[in-house]
């Protein structure tokens, strides 16, 4: 950026434009000149035939049986944006992939320290970068009432979330998924007991999306009815928690258009002793029964699967088999910056040594080394944003290609190449960008 080409941060002043504009847009030492940035790449985006976009119109169409048999992948980026959302281009350009999304977590905005105008910033300088056309997906992961907040002041909970809501549709996050499960209590006697602050919040939440989002744009929403990590969800759930949906959203606005379930998986793995990943059975049946379900009960495009980039490479080729609208992938591609052999052994040393002393106390007691640096280097991508988009050309580049090839194969199981056609018969409306 300012000091060169994004496919190395660190370097001479020749700079392209487009890396310059988005170096400031990220880095720049005053607001207005980070904004000034932001503005100009949504203007040269839409000039170029980048535009945001809601995937509603997808979901729509596969909620009526007009296609089948594609499991959109959510990839969330964590760190060095720029450069990993290249990377998703560059495999989405070779393969003709129209259907894929980008994320980012609530969790995810702060440690990472990406608010959403930046992370669209850089999403959309990446596609003009690799040259991308036509609409780009950004979503908000697990927009997630904390049980323990809520539980003490309710109010300010959701008060808080729908400020980021509002922000995030403010800088162009067309899809939100909504996350109350949190606050689903398996305590409680009955299905609809259990479901019935996860009911409401959901509703509430989607009325304000549904006041919020720019004219002529429908935001695709998503529900979930099982917190990821504890019991699997099952078809009674979903129908339990949708009839109560249904009722408290009312008449007349739209509603979800998937559903995110648990089948088995955790957010980043279980972590072994060594560091690393125990392998996991996903119940597929599961995953199966609820999306066939949630398209011919309610016209939804199906279950979600969360959890899922740290699986083996054959489970990437079932979720398209038995129908899931969408898998998120986060953590999978973290590793993969830190594990590679291009990452410089220094900077790791030094990220390692910085989690050993600021994160002590989010070390469990039976935690290995291990163990204790691969749950907690999540935190070391905002604590070292600069460093990391600041490492060695080559560094970037090469990580950058281990990353495209990952892309290229995840598009390949998940069945979306070949949907760009798709994507433009069903997918309408421009958002302003």
């Amino acid at each position: 950026m300012h000091q060169t080409d994004v496919s190395g941060l660190q370097g001479t002043r020749e700079a392209t434009s487009i890396d310059t504009l988005v170096w400031d847009a990220v880095f720049a030492a005053d607001e207005q000149a980070r904004e000034s940035s932001r503005r100009t790449i949504r203007e040269r985006a839409a000039s170029q035939g980048i535009h945001l976009a809601s995937i509603q119109g997808l979901y729509d169409a596969a909620g009526k049986g007009l296609y089948c048999n594609r499991t959109v992948p959510a990839i969330n980026i964590r760190g060095i944006n720029y450069m990993v959302a290249r990377a998703v281009f560059r495999a989405a350009i070779k393969r003709k992939a129209g259907a894929f999304i980008f994320e980012i977590a609530r969790s995810e905005i702060g440690y990472t320290a990406q608010r959403p105008a930046e992370y669209v910033a850089c999403v959309l300088a990446a596609g003009l970068k690799e040259g991308f056309r036509g609409p780009v997906f950004v979503q908000g992961d697990h927009y997630q009432a904390n049980r323990k907040r809520h539980a003490a002041e309710p109010e300010k909970e959701l008060d808080d979330l729908k400020a980021l809501i509002r922000e995030s549709i403010d800088a162009g996050f067309l899809n939100i998924d909504i996350d109350a499960s949190t606050l689903v209590d398996l305590d409680k006697p009955t299905l609809e007991k259990q479901q019935e602050k996860n009911c409401e919040v959901t509703a509430d939440l989607t009325r304000l999306i549904r006041s919020v989002q720019p004219g002529g744009v429908t935001v695709s929403v998503g529900g979930e009815i099982g917190e990821v990590g504890k019991r699997n969800s099952t078809v009674e759930d979903l129908r339990v928690f949708m009839a109560g949906y249904l009722r408290r959203l009312g008449p007349g606005a739209p509603g979800i258009s998937k559903i995110s379930v648990q089948t088995g998986t955790t957010h980043g793995g279980v972590v072994l002793p060594d560091g690393s990943i125990a392998r996991v059975k996903i119940d597929f049946k599961a995953l199966e029964d609820i999306s066939k379900v949630a398209r011919e009960e309610y016209g939804m495009a199906g279950a979600v699967q969360h959890g899922a980039s740290t699986l083996p490479d054959e489970a990437f080729d079932m979720f398209p088999r038995v129908g899931a609208a969408e898998v998120h992938l986060a953590t999978g591609f973290q590793n993969m910056i830190y594990d590679s052999a291009y990452f410089p052994k220094a900077l790791l040393d030094r990220i390692n040594k910085h989690l050993t002393e600021h994160y002590a106390n989010e070390r469990e007691p039976k935690d290995t080394e291990d163990q204790f640096l691969y749950k907690t280097r999540k935190k070391a991508l905002g604590d070292f944003k600069r460093e990391l988009w600041d490492l060695p050309r080559e560094s970037l580049e090469a990580i950058g290609q281990e990353l495209e090839d990952r892309f290229a194969l995840l598009f390949q199981k998940l069945n979306v190449v070949d949907t760009v056609e798709l994507v433009e018969r069903y997918v309408v409306g421009k958002a302003k960008t």
